[in-house]
């Protein structure tokens, strides 16, 4: 019988800060696929230097249509889908190979740490954070979210976890944070707006308040410091944002 194969399915934009040390992270697997959306940096570049197959798109379905753009191109018997700015620790290598060599299951959950501005967060909601992202093709693929997608399974079978990190870079300074606050408050807003959802100001205001009770008390924020009280401000600005948007729509509707 042929050997197994493993295909990585990546979407980018203006990724090039992690992007080379991504890419080396996986450059034991069998295929790598990048769905590019238009970058003006050198993402396109490093993507094709580190052999993967690049693919760029020129309107912008979402993140979960993007990333099922990514997995129908995949030939592969496995898919691991990963984002530019997560990278494969070496265990989680090994295990992954591991997995795919004597499978005990047909979906796997990763155990994503991630960082905030240079620190690794181990609380705020944030760690454990397990997440399905290796899979047998055929068995999974993502919702038409347009922000916080998710993996939708369409097997029976329990989902088993696998050894290592995959480290994730997600704000590498505030910046990045203010840029993606402003971002994923207004596609959910978008989102919330085509289900035919309505919100108001004070709604927002009490929603805002919650999420960061919620973030920085019942998830044990306070145990990151200072990190933690940052991370639950922007929670709650996110939320806040996202239905003072969502009921401008509404407004404008």
């Amino acid at each position: 019988m042929n050997a197994p194969t493993l295909g990585i399915a990546l979407i980018t934009y203006n990724a090039q800060a992690r992007l080379a040390q991504c890419l080396a992270s996986v450059a034991f697997a069998d295929e790598i696929v990048v769905v590019d959306g238009g970058s003006t940096d050198a993402t396109t570049s490093i993507a094709q230097a580190h052999h993967a197959r690049v693919i760029e798109t020129h309107d912008w379905p979402g993140f979960g249509p993007q990333k099922n753009r990514a997995l129908d191109t995949l030939s592969t018997n496995w898919v691991l889908s990963i984002d530019a700015d997560e990278i494969v620790s070496p265990e989680l290598a090994a295990s992954i190979r591991a997995a795919i060599a004597a499978p005990q299951g047909d979906v796997y959950a990763v155990d994503r740490l991630s960082s905030f501005c240079g620190t690794w967060v181990r609380h705020s909601g944030w760690y454990p954070d397990w997440i399905p992202r290796l899979f047998k093709r055929g068995t999974a693929h993502f919702s038409d979210d347009l922000v916080h997608e998710r993996l939708v399974l369409s097997t029976d079978k329990p989902v088993a976890r696998l050894a290592g990190k995959l480290m994730h870079y997600s704000y590498e300074d505030f910046e990045a944070v203010l840029r993606k606050l402003d971002a994923y408050s207004t596609a959910g807003a978008r989102q919330r707006h085509a289900a035919g959802k309505r919100a108001s100001f004070s709604i927002a205001l009490s929603c805002g308040a919650w999420a960061f009770v919620r973030t920085y008390v019942l998830r044990r924020g306070f145990l990151d410091g200072k990190t933690g009280f940052v991370i639950a401000l922007f929670n709650a600005q996110t939320v806040y944002y996202r239905l003072l948007k969502l009921a401008h729509m509404n407004k404008a509707r």
